[in-house]
């Protein structure tokens, strides 16, 4: 089933992909892209358009939606709350909030956007873990503690974006989310932080499935706990923070992905990670496609789309019980 599932994922990203460097006000059928990706075409604003425009585009987007997809997987694991997300937890947000203030204060260039993001993500995580390393804490309390988290960074950022106006703009495009300048440089940078991320998630997947069980089991399991959350958080964080400081939040694929995955093929992470990340590329993929189309001028942010998909879902956890794994 798992692989048959990854299979289908990946050729249905595929097609996907393919649709969405052929949709667009350019009017360039399939046969066209497939011409121009073959090379085999002599039209040089097609060839502009696919391959400098659209493919990176493409690409950046599926590769996104991989790391948000495996992050919100662990954050779900380390925390032990199927309801835990870069986004719902505010680790998006901390990692926008360490762009724009970088903006704001005027530290953009001399620390760079990523360091920026990786900063801010850093301390929200390390927050959240603080919480999480008292004893007699609930899940629920962990859950209120990131979505309080993630309404002070979002006041932080608007009073930021109210503060300078000649940054308005640039400090928006973070809360938002878009793929619009998406380029090679950006496409490289992504694959390195997929195969960062992914292969030791991967690798990590027996410890994932004890830190679900309580304290006790894990503990005379002989689980050292608390290193093994830190270094899947840290895992986790450098991961969102790289795709925030390039695209800006884009909520609630970390949500839907796991839980889509655990509803198929159930919650042991050597089963469900590798499609975890196949559809979170896919949903983000979908978004972006659909962000580019909705619009008769112009594009919407991508952000909008996975937070109209992803808000009902965690509603409805809400109201179903699911925030927790016992």
């Amino acid at each position: 089933m798992k692989k048959r599932l990854a299979l289908a994922l990946a050729l249905s990203t595929l097609l996907l992909g393919m649709v969405s460097l052929t949709l667009g006000p350019a009017g360039i059928s399939i046969s066209d892209t497939l011409l121009t990706l073959t090379g085999k075409a002599t039209n040089a604003s097609q060839h502009y358009i696919i391959f400098q425009l659209r493919l990176p585009r493409v690409l950046t987007a599926i590769l996104c939606g991989a790391i948000l997809g495996g992050a919100g997987a662990v954050f779900q694991a380390v925390l032990r709350n199927p309801m835990a997300d870069p986004f719902v937890l505010g680790v998006s947000a901390g990692a926008s909030f360490g762009v724009a203030l970088s903006i704001n204060l005027g530290y953009a260039t001399l620390l760079g956007l990523p360091f920026s993001a990786l900063l801010g993500a850093l301390t929200t995580t390390l927050l959240i873990f603080l919480v999480g390393s008292k004893h007699k804490v609930s899940q629920t309390t962990l859950l209120l503690t990131g979505v309080a988290a993630n309404y002070i960074l979002s006041a932080g950022m608007t009073l930021l974006m109210f503060l300078n106006h000649e940054q308005y703009d640039r400090i928006l495009f973070w809360t938002l989310g878009s793929f619009s300048s998406s380029t090679w440089r950006q496409v490289v940078f992504m694959v390195i932080g997929v195969l960062l991320f992914i292969v030791p998630m991967r690798l990590a997947h027996t410890e994932m499935d004890m830190l679900l069980l309580d304290e006790g089991s894990a503990l005379a399991s002989g689980l050292p706990l608390q290193k093994i959350r830190l270094a899947l958080l840290l895992l986790a964080t450098f991961a969102v923070a790289t795709c925030v400081s390039f695209f800006g939040v884009i909520g609630f694929i970390g949500l839907m992905a796991p839980h889509m995955a655990r509803l198929l093929l159930g919650p042991k992470h050597s089963k469900m990670l590798i499609p975890t990340c196949l559809l979170g590329s896919f949903l983000l993929l979908g978004s972006d496609t659909l962000a580019r189309l909705i619009l008769p001028t112009g594009e919407m942010p991508v952000g909008v789309i996975t937070s109209i998909l992803g808000a009902p879902l965690f509603i409805w956890m809400l109201r179903k019980g699911r925030y927790a794994y016992v």
